[in-house]
């Protein structure tokens, strides 16, 4: 499996609760943060769904 990089780059301030949900279950709670994830149906799912608040990086 590859690996990827999730950075947030936009704030969750004012988004639907699905959003941060999805966002904290992805490890991220801050601007600029960044985690490293398997890429996974799941995973990139969850990135999917939130692909306007962060970016994606392949390692």
């Amino acid at each position: 499996m590859s690996k990827i990089i999730v950075k947030q780059v936009r704030s969750i301030i004012r988004r639907p609760s699905t959003q941060k949900r999805t966002m904290e279950s992805l490890g991220l709670r801050k601007i600029n943060q960044e985690v490293e994830h398997e890429a996974t149906p799941e995973i990139l799912g969850m990135v999917n769904k939130v692909k306007h608040l962060v970016s994606v990086t392949e390692i």
